[in-house]
């Protein structure tokens, strides 16, 4: 299996592949076109690379498109888990928009930036002071309503299952449990509900790579979010480098350099 990686840090210790800097893909173009699978190409990378080379890629289409900001998150799972997500409201940053928003939300709610990550660009609006300071941070307005925990449940989806599952204890006073803003993490048996939702939400916008957080509310799971690169600091990197390389060997067909075949089709 001949693969191409244009993120050297997430397939370090995969056999056969050769790295590639995004910028520079261009050169080894022959090279990206023979692989079986491209891994980890940038978004900006997608439509030369799936619609002007038929590569296969991983992560898949889907989990690219549905998982680009929590705006088009949010809408997708909307499709497939409509009563698993806690009740968030989008709009444009208008005055109008941003005024029906605060008025229609229970405070305290959380407001959020549509492409952060690790914790970053949320902010927990408690008075329309809050709700200014965040206005000025995003064009797009995305506002949450606040589950009142003090966990939530990493889940880890690879090709087509869960890999791995975990509690991350907030800090001190912190209302988020990211890691990396000093979340703990904590080993102990994981929902059945919280992995039978994760699996429904992922074969059903076709993700392959993800890892998906899951806050428990009145024993009812709730998906707060899921991120296409994902840390892994909680994470076996034996067991994750196994998983990828087991669903892209499983899901192989050979690869004809001169008669590229085209892409599998994308589930949704």
């Amino acid at each position: 299996m001949r693969l191409v990686s244009f993120d050297a840090l997430r397939v370090l210790g995969f056999p056969n592949t050769f790295c590639i800097k995004p910028e520079h893909w261009l050169r080894d173009r022959e090279r990206v076109r023979a692989a079986d699978w491209v891994l980890f190409p940038a978004y900006w990378q997608l439509p030369p690379l799936v619609f002007g080379l038929n590569a296969r890629i991983f992560p898949s289409l889907a989990t690219y498109i549905t998982g680009h900001t929590k705006v088009e998150m949010t809408r997708a799972l909307e499709a497939v888990v409509p009563n698993h997500l806690p009740t968030t409201l989008i709009a444009a940053n208008t005055p109008n928009g941003a005024d029906e928003i605060f008025h229609q939300m229970l405070m305290p709610f959380v407001a959020k930036t549509p492409k952060s990550s690790m914790g970053e660009g949320v902010f927990m609006i408690t008075n329309e002071s809050d709700w200014r300071r965040y206005l000025v941070q995003t064009d797009i307005i995305y506002a949450q309503e606040y589950l009142p925990i003090d966990r939530d449940l990493r889940v880890v989806w690879v090709g087509d299952g869960v890999i791995d599952a975990y509690w991350r204890l907030g800090a001190g006073l912190s209302f988020r449990n990211n890691v990396a803003r000093g979340g703990q993490i904590m080993r102990g048996p994981a929902p059945e509900a919280a992995l039978e939702l994760v699996a429904r939400a992922a074969r059903g916008l076709g993700i392959d790579h993800a890892g998906f957080d899951v806050a428990m509310v009145g024993g009812q799971p709730y998906i707060l979010e899921f991120n296409r690169l994902f840390g892994t600091r909680g994470v076996d990197g034996h067991q994750l480098r196994d998983a990828i390389l087991g669903y892209l060997h499983a899901n192989s067909t050979p690869r004809d350099p001169d008669h590229p075949q085209p892409a599998p089709p994308v589930a949704v």
